[in-house]
Order: C-alpha cells, then sequence, then structure tokens
C-alpha cells in the first residue's frame, strides 16, 4: 500500500489538474463527497445533529464546505466556522463556499479572539466537529489563533472528524506540531500519508478511511512514491515457496554468534526463532566456558564453543574460528548478549569486515561499530541492521527521543549512506532499503514490549536469509511475521501484555502459515 508525503501528493495533484485534464474542482468535489459519505458512515445517529466545521482558507477548508453541503443535503444542521474573512477564500474553495449560502448554510467569519470570544457560548453545543483547518503540508508548529482553536476544540471532549490529516500533524513523522486535533476519525484523499500511521499520529488519527478521488494509476506511478505501509498481500507476494522434496540441507545453514556470561537466552532465543521461521540447520557458536549451558537451552541447534578472551567474554582469539565456522553457511546473526568489552568489539567489527555471507546484526554488533558506522560502507556483502531507538541513536549521535521525532527521515538517511538495510524497531517498524524505499509495519502490538523480543526478530530475519531470501524482503517479511505472531498472542488468553519472547516464538510457524498457505 502506497503512502505519499506532501510534496507528492501536490505533484499527484498538479499533474491530474495540468496534464491529465481534470479539473481541481472536481477533484475537491470527490474529495468532500467521499469524506462526507465516511462521516455518515461514521457518525450518523440521531443524538448527533448539529455538526460544526471549522475550517481555514485553503483547499483544506474547500473540502469541508463541500462535506458542509453534503451534510446539510442529509439534514444535518450545520454551521460553519471560517477562520478568516470570507473575501480571503480564493479558487476552488472559493467557489465552494459561495454554494453554502443558496442551502441557507450559515457561515461564521471567526477572524480572532474577540469574535470567537461572541459564539464559544454557541459552539459549545455543537454535537459534533468536523476539522478542515490546516492540511497536510503543515511543517511549523501551529500557534496563534489557530492554536487557540485547536485546543479549545480538543478541551470540548465531543467526536472529531478530520479532513486529509488532523490539523497539526506533520503528514510525514506523525509528531504533532504544538499542538495538534485529536481526531475520532480521519478521511483521507487518494493515498494515506505516513504520519496516519506513524505513532503519536496514529492516536490522533483515529479511525482513517482513504478516499479515492479520481487520481489516474499512472499519474501515481509518475510520481512514484517511496513510503509503503506492509500487507498481508504485499508480503504473501514474497513468499517463497518450498519445494515438497526440501529437506534439512536444502533449507539453509545459519550461523549465530551471541551470547556471553548472564546473557546466553539471547543466543538461545536468536537460534531457536531462525528454526521456527524454517531455516534447515541453525549453529551457535558462544563463548567456551558458556557452551554447555547452551546445550541444554538449544535442542535443535548445534552449538560451538569458542576461545575466549576472558571468562564468558569473546574477543580476537575466536575469530580463526569464527571464519572457519562460516564455511557453507548461508548467514551470520551476530550480537545479541555479547557485551560491549574492547575485545569484542573489536572482534565483531573483524568479523562483520570479513564476513563472506549476509549478515543480521542486532544489539551489541550495533553498540560495536557506533564508533565507525563507516565500516558498513566497505562491506562486499549485505547487511541488515535492527537498532531500537536508543541503538539508532547511538549510530548516528542522537537521542531516541531524536530518532522518534523523524523515523523514516533518520532510516532512510543512514539506510542509503550506508548502503545497508535498516530496521528501526518500535511501534511501528520502518524498513528503509539501500534504494530510499522506506517500509512501514502496523502488525504488533504493546504486550512486545518485554525482554527478548529483539532477539526473536533477529533469528526471524536471520532465518529468512538464510532460506534464501533477498535481504529487503526478509526484513520486510520477517518484521510483519514478528507482529503477526505477538498479535495473535495479544488475542489468545495470554491477555493483551504479559507475554514472553519464547511464547511469541512459538506463534511463528502459525503466523507464518497465515501467509505462506
Amino acid at each position: 500500500m502506497d503512502l505519499v508525503t506532501a510534496k507528492e501528493m501536490q505533484r499527484m495533484d498538479f499533474l491530474t489538474i495540468d496534464s491529465f485534464g481534470i479539473p481541481g474542482r472536481v477533484l475537491m468535489e470527490s474529495a468532500g463527497r467521499g469524506a462526507a459519505d465516511f462521516f455518515i458512515e461514521k457518525f450518523s445517529c440521531s443524538e448527533i445533529k448539529k455538526v460544526g466545521v471549522v475550517a481555514g482558507k485553503g483547499n483544506n477548508g474547500g473540502d469541508g464546505f463541500v462535506i458542509a453541503r453534503y451534510l446539510a443535503q442529509k439534514k444535518f444542521i450545520v454551521t460553519v466556522y471560517l477562520l478568516s474573512e470570507k473575501n480571503e477564500v480564493k479558487g476552488d474553495a472559493e467557489a465552494n463556499l459561495k454554494l453554502l449560502a443558496p442551502l441557507d448554510i450559515p457561515v461564521v467569519e471567526l477572524i480572532d479572539k474577540t469574535v470567537f470570544a461572541d459564539y464559544q457560548t454557541s459552539m459549545v453545543h455543537q454535537d459534533i466537529w468536523i476539522d478542515a483547518i490546516l492540511g497536510t503540508g503543515l511543517q511549523s508548529d501551529v500557534k496563534g489563533f489557530f492554536k487557540i482553536i485547536i485546543e479549545f476544540i480538543n478541551n470540548l471532549k465531543k467526536p472529531v472528524f478530520a479532513v486529509d490529516i488532523p490539523s497539526g500533524l506533520n503528514s510525514e513523522t506523525g509528531v504533532p506540531c504544538g499542538v495538534c486535533i485529536k481526531a475520532d476519525a480521519t478521511a483521507t484523499f487518494a493515498f494515506a500519508k505516513p504520519g496516519h500511521f506513524l505513532f503519536p499520529g496514529a492516536h490522533y488519527t483515529g479511525e482513517l478511511k482513504t478516499v479515492d478521488i479520481g487520481i489516474p494509476a499512472h499519474i501515481a506511478k509518475q510520481v512514484n512514491p517511496k513510503q509503503y505501509l506492509l500487507t498481508r498481500d504485499s508480503i504473501c507476494n514474497s513468499v517463497l515457496q518450498r519445494a515438497p522434496e526440501a529437506h534439512k540441507g536444502t533449507s539453509g545453514h545459519l550461523l549465530v554468534i551471541a551470547g556471553s556470561t548472564g546473557k546466553t537466552g539471547a543466543a538461545a532465543l536468536t537460534a531457536t526463532s531462525a528454526m521456527r521461521t524454517g531455516a534447515g540447520l541453525v549453529s551457535v557458536a558462544v563463548p567456551g566456558s558458556l557452551n554447555s549451558i547452551m546445550e541444554g537451552l538449544v535442542v535443535e541447534a548445534m552449538t560451538h564453543p569458542l576461545p575466549e578472551s576472558r571468562e564468558g567474554l569473546l574477543g580476537i582469539p575466536a575469530f580463526e574460528k569464527i571464519m572457519e565456522l562460516l564455511s557453507g553457511k548461508q548467514c551470520l546473526a551476530i550480537g545479541p548478549g555479547l557485551g560491549t568489552d574492547s575485545e569484542t568489539k573489536e572482534l565483531i567489527r573483524s568479523v562483520i569486515s570479513k564476513s563472506p555471507v549476509p549478515v543480521v546484526l542486532d544489539a551489541d554488533a550495533l553498540n560495536s561499530i557506533a564508533e565507525n558506522p563507516g565500516i558498513l560502507q566497505h562491506l562486499k556483502i549485505p547487511a541488515i541492521l535492527t537498532p531500537h531507538p536508543g541503538e539508532m541513536g547511538r549510530l548516528i549521535n542522537k537521542t531516541p527521543g531524536e530518532i522518534n521525532q523523524d523515523k523514516i527521515g533518520y532510516a532512510r538517511d543512514f539506510a542509503v549512506r550506508h548502503n545497508v538495510y535498516l530496521v528501526l524497531k518500535g511501534a511501528r517498524t520502518v524498513i528503509a532499503n539501500p534504494d530510499g524505499r522506506v517500509y512501514l509495519n502496523h502488525t504488533g502490538n504493546s504486550g512486545m514490549a518485554s525482554g527478548g523480543m529483539g532477539d526473536v526478530l533477529t533469528g526471524i530475519i536471520a532465518g529468512l536469509v538464510t532460506q534464501g531470501y533477498p535481504p529487503g524482503a526478509a526484513a520486510r517479511m520477517g518484521v510483519y511475521l514478528h507482529g503477526s505472531a505477538a498479535d495473535q498472542l495479544f488475542s489468545s488468553l495470554k491477555g493483551p501484555f504479559g507475554f514472553l519472547a519464547s511464547d511469541l516464538m512459538t506463534c511463528i510457524p502459525s503466523a507464518l502459515a497465515a501467509v505462506v498457505l
């Protein structure tokens, strides 16, 4: 499912009007009519009759005027509150504003705080609000009178229906621009925007419906958006079918380098998850003194004790053995639970630089390259990085808070600059490709806020690469399956939280079945 930025949507509108010949007023009419249909579907009931439409002077307001007209014809009592003087409204919005008068739809020019004070009492008695103040192009913080109006509507605690995007929400990052309308439902036009799905934007958007306004398919293809929402269909289309005569030798062999004293569980979760995903063989290489523990944690995987730099820790003495173990493997997963000892970091950097097979980097592997992520640019093999915002912040010298302000931007920039596949974990995980394409995942839930979940994801992605999936497809499918398995747990008797990473692993095969069968 394509997601578009504000600039991409503006380009589609321009090309549809200028080169294809559909007038802008026709597009606005289609948008308003489709939004009105969604409004009626969502809110039409005996208790809701008085509708307040608060509108800006631009095209978002114009969409609101069309909606007001359709609702009035359906016997709703509609009042339009225009946040400017009527003579400031131009173009297609002006044409639709003029159509309100013949229908006796009152338009209040709510131009400043003084006029607002005169109407505030009557505004309180509206049953529902339609937000048509600001559109998708907003980048700076909402201030002044608009801020006052948005806060007023939010404080009323009445149902709110947003036009295209809740006013004040950044359509690309999902971050409020100072203040933002809290909508119960949003009708967006032609294509959804990333900000509708990224948190906290999803909370402000409410129920989302995309309204077809008539943008021709060839126009959308010409603009070529590079943001996508992962769907079951898109994952199904990337599934590799396994031959009936397949055996463990044809399903790939993964090497996992993980674990240190107190963190052998991370290695076990990664290895077992890879096997649950379908990897034919998995070998787990751990510090030698921990090998007996690892043998008790994993039954199906093979274990290999590695030379230690200190008890329970790996260092350069393990390098040659690891290179030997990589012979005949299809993928390397490295990092979970390894620790950040200086010798361990040196080993990780050396192994990554010399690996002959694709690598999946997580946890301490990411911390080990944070001092010099430029080494990624010289790799001869594909690399998939799976940082959470804290690890991502260390890679680019930002705080987790800064990362969450623009997850898509930071992920895309890093993936393109370093020629890697980057999985920026969290609610609405972002997957960025080296070519600049970005994917958002909407599977998963808050029950995943538990230790070990990232180790499971590493195992799933590495298990898919091991079976022959291209790195990008493995990252996308892995993230989707990881969330889907958690959603199965969410809906089971285990409840919305309290389930463990080891519980999630047991649901991987059924999550796979949902997209493979």
